[in-house]
């Protein structure tokens, strides 16, 4: 089994690396080819929880799971408020073959993620793009959106003000006083808040632009307003995970808003081609990202093998 640290997996791959393998994992993911258990919440004292994500890719064959500590109030002292492990197990054998920083992976291929949705739904012309949120999702997200569009303009929101500066200076972007300001004349915002309340509604969005939510991954959290799933082109990663964890989804549905069978695409489908994406120049899309397993481990497998060529980690026998 071969060991990486959070610093040598930034070493091996950036968002770019991922995003193919990514895009592959989504077409498999819409086609059936994956075994996944949804995200598992265990609650600890105060604020803090514990996730667990894990299940089976087809190709590349491979199971693995991420067991993650999530502690808001990490930041503040300087600390990820995402920290774990994941561990990646042979499809033959069933030996494990990977166990690597969990935050570090879960910041890329959630960018790389959200690079694969941005590149069928937004905009082939689109050059502005709206950060709301300051965090390490922000960061990564930036790197994302230039990988795959010609990004020249760049405007940050969130609700810190002297963390907001801060950001604005280390990224060289603009900074806007309320989302409604930094959203209006983008073509693609990236929401990467760990919101309770919703703070981007319908009303706040244009004809044309494109949306992808992933700040909010639980359902306890929540980032977008329940008008926004029939008012827009709304896309997901995984049907299944919207129920039980998209918290304007289940609003949406407890208000009226929508159907209980209201159609909502995965983003396999679309690469694929088998379901429309952005269907005109002047639509509203939507990409809910929710975070799957199946993206970890397609992440994983990339990560593995750059590591094998370049001799990166500490190899440890199993057997």
């Amino acid at each position: 089994m071969r060991i990486l640290s959070g610093a040598q997996v930034a070493q091996l791959v950036g968002v770019a690396d991922l995003i193919e393998p990514i895009a592959a994992a989504m077409v498999e993911v819409s086609k059936g080819n994956v075994e996944m258990s949804l995200r598992s919440m265990v609650k600890l004292p105060g604020s803090n929880h514990m996730g667990i994500m894990g299940g089976h890719l087809g190709t590349p064959a491979g199971h693995g799971v991420k067991v993650l500590s999530l502690f808001p109030d990490n930041p503040t002292f300087g600390r990820s408020s995402h920290s774990g492990l994941f561990l990646l197990f042979d499809g033959v054998t069933g030996l494990p073959v990977l166990c690597m920083d969990a935050a570090v992976l879960t910041a890329i291929r959630t960018a790389a993620s959200t690079a694969v949705a941005s590149r069928v739904l937004a905009r082939k012309d689109s050059k502005v793009l709206a950060i709301l949120g300051l965090g390490e999702q922000a960061h990564s997200h930036i790197e994302a959106m230039r990988a795959v569009h010609p990004i020249g303009r760049i405007v940050a929101w969130g609700r810190d003000r002297a963390k907001l500066e801060a950001f604005g200076q280390e990224n060289g972007v603009e900074i806007a006083a309320t989302a409604a300001e930094a959203v209006r004349g983008a073509d693609i915002i990236v929401t990467a808040t760990p919101a309770k309340e919703p703070f981007l509604s319908l009303a706040m969005l244009s004809p044309g632009q494109h949306v992808n939510a992933v700040g909010a991954s639980v359902a306890f959290m929540q980032e977008m307003t329940p008008d926004i799933v029939p008012g827009t082109r709304f896309i997901t990663d995984y049907r299944p995970s919207l129920e039980p964890q998209a918290a304007e989804v289940i609003a949406a549905r407890r208000q009226g808003l929508i159907a209980a069978d209201h159609d909502i695409p995965e983003i396999g489908e679309v690469i694929a081609g088998t379901r429309p994406g952005r269907r005109s120049d002047s639509e509203i899309t939507v990409y809910r990202s929710l975070g799957i397993s199946a993206q970890d481990l397609a992440a994983a497998h990339a990560i593995l093998a750059k590591a094998e060529a370049a001799g990166l980690g500490t190899v440890v026998d199993m057997t």
